[in-house]
């Protein structure tokens, strides 16, 4: 993927020092990058290229379409560099990208139709509206179960959500973005993904809660 980066742009900076590139912050890598200079880029794949493609697939539930994806992203990105105008992360801006191309994927596969649009719907009021109370899982539920017992679990929660659930669910809680940030990724309202993210922590709690309940049950006899 690297060479094929490289040569689809336009190498106007000289060869750097490794050591100097390697110690740069993101936006003189990005700033390099976009005269074309392989260091930076290499650095730049790097640093991203596995977050991105554990994003991609995710949304695409595909291994191969999640690379096909990752590919599509950083090209796209680094082709479009002198549009970036740094108003954002980096990551943010690929991820916006990556996000993009993961969806014209389901949607090429006629699988299943996936929407993340402006409109302002009635999720705008759950945050409001949804009482529930979040189950009590018992103390230490990690002594229970192993750390790779605790992952597939998760794992499996996770996929269980919905897509729209899911992709607000990542970029928050798995790749740390915050709300203001995710809002702008997917364009949505700040309120929508406030309540995507609250509904999303719910199902996956009452998800988990069907694994940990009953130990907790035999605990009690």
């Amino acid at each position: 993927m690297l060479t094929e980066l490289i040569g689809g742009l336009t190498v106007t900076a000289p060869p750097l020092p490794p050591e100097v590139v390697d110690g740069a912050d993101e936006a003189q890598l990005v700033a390099w990058a976009g005269n074309g200079c392989p260091a930076a880029i290499e650095q730049l794949v790097g640093r991203y290229e596995s977050k991105v493609f554990r994003l991609a697939r995710n949304i695409t539930g595909n291994h191969e379409d999640a690379e096909e994806v990752v590919q599509n992203a950083f090209f796209k990105a680094f082709l479009s560099l002198p549009a970036f105008r740094g108003e954002s992360r980096f990551y943010t801006w690929l991820v916006r990208i990556a996000v993009n191309e993961a969806l014209m994927k389901i949607r090429s596969r006629r699988f299943r139709e996936v929407s993340i649009d402006r409109s302002k719907d009635s999720e705008d009021g759950e945050e409001k509206t949804i009482s529930q109370e979040l189950q009590d899982w018992g103390p230490n539920p990690e002594q229970r179960y192993s750390q790779e017992e605790l992952r597939g679990i998760l794992e499996t929660a996770i996929s269980k959500l919905a897509p729209r659930y899911h992709i607000v669910f990542h970029l928050r809680d798995i790749e740390g973005f915050s709300s203001k940030e995710t809002a702008q990724t997917l364009h949505l309202s700040l309120a929508t993904v406030k309540a995507r993210t609250r509904r999303a922590r719910l199902q996956l709690r009452d998800s988990l809660d069907a694994y940990f309940r009953p130990m907790k049950g035999k605990r009690k006899l």
